[in-house]
């Protein structure tokens, strides 16, 4: 999965839907959004089971910073390989980390929906859905800042030393940084073929 960037994988996964070309969705979940978010749970539950040994084993972050740079993308690979033909899942933000996690224009206009709907305290709990010109359909649920997250992605002048460090290496025009509690962090998204 050519998709990665450090995200507090430490995050509780929280589903909005938001205006702006999105479906919002009714209870029951449909089958698009069970499937959906049935694979960002996967990839979810296999990240967040390796950061939180990670942030366990060295409370400063350090060791949790070094293995998101340098597996997060390895599993993220290994957990996508489970997925069916013409699914993918990947994590992007308006203030991303890897440039490979660059939002193209519906992530964008998702983002800033979903930042809108923050900002005027219009939370709907439930996940975002987009059907795409390309005979896809994206299920998108936000990231929100959590205190394990500010660690790596908060007050630049707080970050510890050695993680500032890991960051700037492998990272150099890291955007991802100045984050506080709460904040909308991004997105993980399950592109899906739609079904007719």
């Amino acid at each position: 999965m050519k998709k990665t960037i450090i995200f507090s994988i430490a995050t509780t996964f929280t589903l909005f839907a938001t205006e702006a070309n999105v479906t919002k969705e009714a209870k029951p979940m449909s089958p698009v959004v069970k499937e959906g978010v049935g694979y960002i749970k996967m990839l979810g539950k296999e990240l967040k089971m390796n950061m939180k040994k990670h942030m366990m084993a060295d409370k400063s972050g350090v060791e949790a910073a070094s293995f998101c740079a340098n597996k997060a993308s390895e599993i993220t690979k290994e957990v996508s390989a489970k997925f069916p033909k013409g699914v993918r899942v990947y994590r992007t933000s308006l203030k991303y980390r890897n440039p490979n996690n660059k939002p193209d224009e519906k992530d964008v206009e998702v983002l800033k929906s979903i930042q809108k709907s923050i900002d005027e305290n219009k939370f709907v709990q439930k996940p975002i859905v987009v059907k795409m010109d390309n005979n896809k359909t994206r299920v998108y649920v936000p990231l929100m800042v959590e205190n394990a997250c500010v660690k790596c992605h908060g007050d630049v002048s707080k970050i510890n030393p050695e993680i500032k460090k890991i960051i700037s290496k492998k990272y150099p025009n890291d955007k991802a940084t100045g984050f506080k509690l709460g904040d909308l962090r991004g997105v993980i998204v399950a592109e899906l073929p739609t079904k007719k």
